[in-house]
């Protein structure tokens, strides 16, 4: 019987490692997360699936949205009458997280413990690499190995092309071109789920994450809509959701993000030739935007590096460079930024009061 009840478990990719850390809090029953709503959660136990709410005193220790529970979250819970309470979040080995809407500095958590990222884009008019270098950095950061999904490529003119596109910008990601109207969907996917694999698909709305997890999990159980006017994608799951795939481990589907706001980033992997060749630049601190001797900017100039890429790479440096900074402190440094051609704020407010003075 008890070989049963980890069994139940086990089918939602509870590794070895959480029943161990699990043996440390003797008073309460592991879970995972496998649902999330609005205040409350689905967790799965060894007696099955059932909501739960965190305990008081989790939500008064909790200082930053990313310390809550997300998704794919191993939890230690005391189980009620009608509902469990959580009471504690075991050690992550991944965090995949984006800035949260409306709440200053903070990240919110959109998936964890996930062991492989399928990042999902459409060649429609969705195509666009500035936005999967952008996934590709927020991946790489979360502990997760990211994989390049091509969705839709019977609608692309130029297959080919596009690939070759992905593929100069993946660095060490693999990347899968898709249609919905392919017979070996899941022969592509198999080499990514086994026993314990947790899996996550992120992307914006309407790329069809929904309909490709239909298809690997062999049934109908996430709602889809028909693209809408314009190329644009319709927004369809609402929420995040963990199911058991025939092909081995779990599978999270996500909500579609019109924009994912990149709370912190590894670079190091997305732009590695950018890296690479900041190695040989003249200045150890270059910003590779006008200092003499950039070994980035020359290669720029002689067409070895895309500027659109370099353009990219800034762009996701300046984002992250804020982490962990106050709303003032964020406003002076873009504020510095701005008048860097002036020499800084100070230099700035000199250079508007003598053109006062001049009128």
């Amino acid at each position: 019987m008890e070989v049963i009840k980890l069994n139940q478990l086990n089918n939602y990719g509870v590794s070895e490692r959480f029943f161990t850390e699990a043996t440390l809090y003797p008073e309460y029953q592991l879970a995972r997360v496998i649902a999330q709503y609005r205040g409350k959660y689905k967790i799965v136990t060894e007696q099955g699936e059932m909501l739960a709410e965190i305990s008081g005193k989790l939500r008064y220790d909790t200082e930053e949205l990313a310390q809550y529970p997300a998704v794919g979250d191993c939890v230690m819970v005391d189980i009620q009458p009608e509902l469990a309470v959580i009471h504690r979040v075991l050690t992550r080995k991944s965090l995949f997280v984006r800035k949260a809407v409306g709440v200053s500095g903070q990240a919110q958590p959109v998936a964890a413990n996930v062991d492989i990222v399928f990042l999902c884009m459409s060649l429609n008019q969705n195509f666009s690499l500035n936005r999967m270098e952008r996934y590709l950095s927020i991946a790489w950061d979360s502990g997760a190995v990211p994989v390049i999904v091509l969705t839709k490529s019977d609608l692309c003119d130029d297959l080919p092309q596009a690939v070759s596109q992905v593929e100069n910008i993946s660095s060490f990601s693999d990347a899968i071109p898709l249609s919905m109207f392919d017979a070996d969907i899941g022969e592509k996917f198999q080499p990514y789920f086994q026993k314990n694999q947790t899996c996550a698909f992120i992307g914006s709305s309407g790329v069809g994450k929904s309909t490709l997890i239909n298809k690997l999990l062999g049934n109908t159980v996430m709602e889809t809509q028909e693209i809408g006017r314009g190329d644009k994608g319709r927004h369809t799951t609402t929420g995040r959701e963990m199911f058991p795939c025939p092909l081995g481990g779990v599978v999270i589907d996500t909500p579609g993000m019109r924009e994912m706001g990149a709370e912190s980033a590894d670079l190091s992997k997305t732009f590695a030739e950018i890296e690479e060749l900041a190695r040989h630049c003249r200045f150890r601190d270059c910003t590779h935007t006008s200092e003499p001797g950039c070994a980035v900017l020359a290669a720029v100039e002689s067409g070895e590096l895309d500027s659109r890429r370099l353009e990219s790479y800034h762009k996701l440096e300046h984002e992250t460079s804020y982490d962990g900074l106050s709303s003032k402190e964020i406003e002076v440094k873009k504020c510095e930024r701005m008048f860097k051609e002036v020499g800084g704020m100070k230099n700035a407010r000199r250079f508007a009061k003598e053109q006062r003075k001049r009128k």
